[in-house]
């Protein structure tokens, strides 16, 4: 007696293809909850003033105010993804040339840690350690060293360093595949014809990973972009942060204009779009440089 097979595979395939497909049915329904369906409501509140279509607030986005919170951002966004990217790429390049595999595998780690410790935490964090009263401060104290009033945690530099706390681990874990695909014969073949080292850096290697420093920059700075929860409880209101004027205006602690928030989160979001695309783009670069 013989067993069609084939049949039998015909016939288990369907279920087992409608199996795999139930297993995602939570994933879709906590992202149409909880990612699409609010920022679809967030674009008809954004475009709707008494039930009717129009731009107002979208035009009084554009007004001086929202446009210095903005460029506050982009400033801060601008500042720590450049310096992040720099000293990110560095420390990434003394971890990979480490000899110990203990050591790298720890400092890996401690990136991975570090890279998604931040919001309220990070905040009171710096504050004990660099607050007015926080430990280094007094222990510069100790040695004649005044921090204040010349520095502030509670100010945009503050705020800066507070960021690179994030920053600079999420470019080091971003930045070492690239370092990885740097083939050692790139580099000996450059001294073979007569390079320096300088020179293989500037015409060989940083040209190669140009796409992954431009798309870890693009990611650094639409992960700082976003950023509220540290911003607010470390600065307050001292930083204007474009964040931080939505959340104001949402809860109405000078007005309450929900659908201007929503305008300008909206734009927010456009940007940040912008930059994960760009992201994207130069990432599928970086692989085809580092794969040939």
């Amino acid at each position: 007696m013989t067993i069609n097979t084939s049949r039998l595979q015909k016939s288990t395939k369907p279920a087992i293809s409608w199996i795999a497909w139930l297993g995602l049915v939570p994933f879709f329904i906590f992202g149409l909850a909880f990612e699409f369906l609010p920022i679809l409501t967030t674009i008809r509140s954004s475009f709707t003033k008494d039930g009717l279509f129009t731009l107002e607030f979208y035009r009084q986005a554009m007004e001086p105010l929202f446009l210095r919170s903005f460029a506050t951002t982009f400033k801060i966004s601008a500042t720590t993804a450049f310096l992040g990217m720099i000293f990110g790429t560095l420390v990434a390049y003394a971890i990979i040339t480490t000899r110990n595999k203990f050591v790298q595998n720890l400092l890996t780690a401690l990136s991975d840690v570090t890279t998604n410790f931040g919001g309220a935490p990070l905040a009171f964090a710096f504050i004990v350690i660099l607050g007015s009263t926080g430990i280094i401060t007094l222990l510069l104290k100790e040695v004649g060293i005044q921090l204040y009033p010349h520095f502030r945690i509670y100010s945009a530099s503050g705020l800066t360093i507070a960021y690179l706390y994030f920053q600079l681990p999420l470019m080091i874990l971003l930045i070492i595949p690239s370092l990885h695909g740097l083939k050692r014969e790139w580099h000996e073949a450059a001294l073979n014809l007569g390079a320096s080292t300088y020179q293989y850096w500037i015409r060989v290697a940083l040209p190669i990973l140009f796409p992954s420093l431009a798309s870890g920059f693009l990611l650094l700075f639409a992960n700082s972009f976003g950023a509220y929860a540290t911003a607010w409880t470390l600065t307050g209101s001292d930083v204007d942060l474009i964040t931080i004027r939505i959340a104001a205006l949402i809860r109405g602690e000078v007005q309450l204009a929900p659908e201007l928030a929503d305008a300008l989160s909206i734009i927010s979001l456009l940007i940040m779009i912008t930059c994960v695309l760009g992201y994207n783009w130069l990432s599928n670069r970086a692989i085809r440089a580092t794969t040939k």
